[in-house]
C-alpha cells in the first residue's frame, strides 16, 4: 500500500499567501520522506483538491489522507469538500480517501496558537 496526504488549504489570489502551507508541505516531507506530499488549494490556486488526488492516485497511492489546513470546520470542510473527495473516490475506486478534521482543532495547533499570542504580549 503506498500512502499520499493531500494537505488542503483555501487558496487566495496573492500567491504568497501560499507560503507557510508549502512550509507545512517540506516539514511534513521531511519528516515522513515514505509519504507522497500534494497541497492542494480550494479556490484561487492550483491545484485544487481533485488534481491533487487524481495525481496521487495516479502515482500508485491506494490510501490517501486529506488534512483540511483550516483553522475550524466551517461551510467548506463540512459541505464542500465530502462532496469533491466523493467524485475522487468515484474515479478511483482502488484508492481510499480519508478526510480528516481540520488541523484548527487539533490541541496542538490550538496550543501553538495560544503560545504565538502570550508571546505576542511580550513585545
Amino acid at each position: 500500500m503506498s500512502r499520499g496526504l493531500v494537505l488542503f488549504a483555501h487558496g487566495a489570489r496573492d500567491p504568497r499567501w501560499a507560503e507557510p502551507f508549502e512550509a507545512v508541505a517540506a516539514n511534513v516531507r521531511a519528516a515522513a520522506p515514505g509519504v507522497q506530499v500534494r497541497l492542494a488549494f480550494l479556490e484561487f490556486m492550483q491545484p485544487d483538491l481533485a488534481s491533487a488526488g487524481d495525481e496521487l492516485a495516479a502515482a500508485g497511492c491506494t490510501d490517501i489522507a486529506v488534512v483540511p489546513l483550516f483553522l475550524g470546520a466551517g461551510g467548506h470542510v463540512r459541505r464542500d469538500v465530502p462532496g469533491l473527495l466523493e467524485a475522487l473516490a468515484a474515479r478511483h475506486p482502488d484508492t481510499r480517501f480519508r478526510l480528516h478534521p481540520a488541523v484548527g482543532a487539533s490541541p496542538e495547533v490550538v496550543a501553538a496558537m495560544a503560545a504565538a499570542a502570550v508571546r505576542a504580549l511580550g513585545t
